[in-house]
């Protein structure tokens, strides 16, 4: 039992040391990495991830830094609502060792933010926001509320991620916060079971590292310094190779718990040395008021009761540890003690007095609070008296009312009957002549939805009837007229090589080149009018070769493609084709462009066409009235897959045509 106070003060602090910060092992390698995506060119989201992880990193080693990085990375997140939400978390981190009013409320918005995104990645912040809101707030609300907050919600949300190691990293806290409550069974049991977790999912890791360490504490305060020997070798063991880490300060602070509770005291005063240096050095106040105190126990287990009575003083000079009541009570407690070791008796009473009036005002105001529970159950009691005469007399008055309302209720009631009855009779025939008129209006819908359907019926058989069309002439053109220009050549080059007289005339050759040009267009017109490389290679292929067929030294075509699917039915791909190939044939034969855009996506079941050209423009108020067979047959096939398009044009500022399709209009 003697151990019990100061033992509650470090766990104190051993409680706030694990959830502070979670830097990897190689930090050198970890800021090159973060500093590297700062200067590329990566996306916002990747330098805002960056700028909010070197906030992380600077919070206790260089607030300045710390602050500049989390400015950097809300600028990055201004576009993006997750990272914004993010934001408010690394502010909170920001101010996590210094200022937990400001860190509290961050925190808390932060977890109001992340609750409206449901990813593994704002689960986890989600939890971790919640954690840190409870650890900003235990002076006031006590370790009760942390452990409510941890195992109601930190832990549930934690699940959700469905990362072992998140999981694992909340164990480890939750076995803290069993241990600060002396439940030393369970806080090794949930320690264990982080390690498992670790171990198999996530080795060499910062998580299992302080899983590693908190198994020290356990075990050195459940007086297991076995199990404790094994765990801190294996922490050893993974900051080995990292000498310049921020978490061996941690590590000194348990190896100092463990050469205390083997009575090392030697080794235990080195290890809180170290400890002591690395704390001054990385600004880890809390850590640092932790070696003070493990150092003031080892001194007075020396006797060396000046030099442990100094270091309580200059604890009390800081104030960071005696800022709870109940902390600052047992502090005093302790000066006390130091001061009877030391046979100053008139110091120790006087710090004696300070802790039992600290301590009475506790027991005072907890006192109050039982009594003013105890009066209002008293108050609560006379009332309930006071309401139940108050009742017995009003069911009294209660029964005379309702024998007086019984009769003017029937008579109301019949009243009432009548008017619902007239009341029915109006309503009943309103809705007769509503539905009369509903009728009416359904009637004409479906009139004009059959309308509809037979005018794309039409259009479908139009369209289709024009496309064998199509494949029939260019067939006959490729292989009958095709073929006869072919042979017509072959033979007279065939017979003008075998005439030496003739071989060299020109006027022949001329009349060859112009066979062969013929030859070529009439390939062109075949083309178009059936695309071998639609019905090959797909829709998007198809585009890209119109494209570039009507490319020329006059006209540039940029053609874009975004997640065009290849399993649109066919008969549609050969409409959008269309469709396409009438637009750049408008734009060629009136809008005297020399350069075109075209865009083509898919966004499940609807394609978005954009077609935009730098041409002479038009009015679009003459396509109302306008007709032709070029806008005529844009219309039909867009109708034909109940699609809608938009023209945005005027003299001089080129044209841009928006289309919207149905890939599946047709079933």
């Amino acid at each position: 039992m003697k151990k019990i106070v100061p033992i509650l003060l470090l766990f104190a602090v051993a409680f706030k040391s694990f959830a502070q910060q979670q830097v990897p092992l190689d930090e050198k390698r970890y800021t090159d990495s973060l500093q590297a995506i700062l200067k590329s060119t990566r996306a916002d989201s990747s330098k805002a991830n960056a700028s909010f992880a070197l906030v992380e990193y600077w919070k206790f080693k260089d607030t300045v830094k710390s602050k500049s990085y989390l400015e950097e990375g809300k600028k990055f997140s201004l576009h993006t609502p997750y990272y914004k939400a993010l934001a408010y978390f690394f502010e909170g981190q920001y101010y996590f060792n210094w200022n937990h009013p400001k860190a509290s409320v961050a925190f808390k918005k932060a977890e109001e933010a992340l609750a409206k995104f449901q990813t593994p990645a704002a689960y986890a912040k989600r939890a971790a926001a919640l954690y840190n809101y409870a650890i900003m707030n235990k002076d006031a609300k006590g370790y009760d509320f942390i452990t409510r907050i941890t195992l109601d919600k930190v832990i549930p949300i934690a699940e959700k991620t469905g990362n072992p190691a998140t999981l694992a990293f909340y164990y480890t806290q939750l076995s803290t916060i069993l241990m600060n409550n002396y439940q030393f069974a369970k806080a090794r049991s949930y320690n264990q079971k982080a390690i498992e977790l670790l171990e198999k999912g996530k080795p060499n890791t910062t998580n299992l590292l302080f899983a590693y360490l908190s198994g020290v504490s356990i075990n050195c305060y459940d007086s297991q310094p076995g199990q404790a020997k094994v765990l801190l070798k294996k922490a050893q063991d993974l900051l080995k190779p990292f000498p310049g880490s921020l978490n061996y300060t941690l590590y000194y602070n348990n190896e100092a718990l463990y050469n205390e509770t083997i009575k090392d005291y030697n080794s235990a005063l080195i290890s809180v040395d170290k400890g002591i240096v690395l704390a001054k050095k990385y600004n880890q106040t809390q850590l640092y008021q932790q070696f003070l105190f493990r150092k003031y126990e080892i001194l007075t287990q020396q006797k060396q009761y000046a030099k442990a009575r100094q270091i309580l003083l200059d604890i009390v000079k800081e104030g960071t540890l005696i800022a709870n009541s109940n902390d600052r009570a047992a502090v005093f407690l302790e000066l006390a003690k130091a001061n009877e070791n030391l046979k100053d008796y008139k110091e120790a009473y006087t710090w004696l007095n300070k802790s039992r009036t600290i301590s009475d005002s506790i027991s005072k105001s907890q006192t109050e609070l039982k009594i003013n529970e105890l009066e209002t159950k008293y108050r609560s009691a006379e009332n309930q008296k006071k309401i139940t005469l108050l009742q017995s007399q009003n069911k009294q008055t209660a029964l005379i009312i309702k024998n007086e309302r019984l009769y003017k209720w029937l008579l109301g009631s019949v009243c009432l009957l009548l008017v619902i009855i007239l009341f029915v009779v109006i309503l009943n025939a309103r809705n007769i002549r509503k539905l009369a008129e509903q009728k009416e209006i359904n009637h004409r819908q479906q009139l004009h939805e059959m309308e509809q359907r037979e005018q794309l019926k039409v259009i479908k058989a139009m369209l289709d009837g024009e496309e064998h069309e199509r494949e029939r002439v260019a067939r006959d053109l490729h292989d009958g007229l095709g073929g006869m220009l072919a042979g017509v050549k072959i033979g007279l080059s065939g017979w003008s090589n075998n005439q030496e007289s003739v071989s060299q005339d020109k006027d022949l050759h001329r009349i060859i080149g112009q066979l062969d040009t013929s030859v070529a267009e009439l390939r062109r017109i075949a083309r178009n009018m059936v695309p071998e490389s639609l019905l090959k290679f797909g829709l998007e292929v198809a585009l890209k070769d119109l494209c570039e067929f009507h490319m020329s030294d006059r006209l540039h075509i940029t053609f874009e493609s975004f997640d065009l699917g290849k399993t649109i039915a066919l008969n549609v791909q050969l409409n959008i084709y269309r469709i396409v190939q009438e637009l750049i044939s408008n734009a060629i034969k009136h809008a005297q462009a020399s350069n075109i855009i075209l865009q083509c996506s898919q966004n499940a079941n609807t394609v978005f066409i954009t077609f935009e050209d730098d041409g002479v423009g038009f009015d679009t108020a003459i396509l109302a009235n306008k007709k032709g067979m070029g806008i005529d047959n844009l219309r039909n096939r867009i109708a034909f897959l109940k699609g809608k398009f938009e023209i945005i044009s005027a003299p001089g500022e080129g044209t841009i045509i928006n289309i919207e399709l149905n890939t599946i209009a047709d079933e």
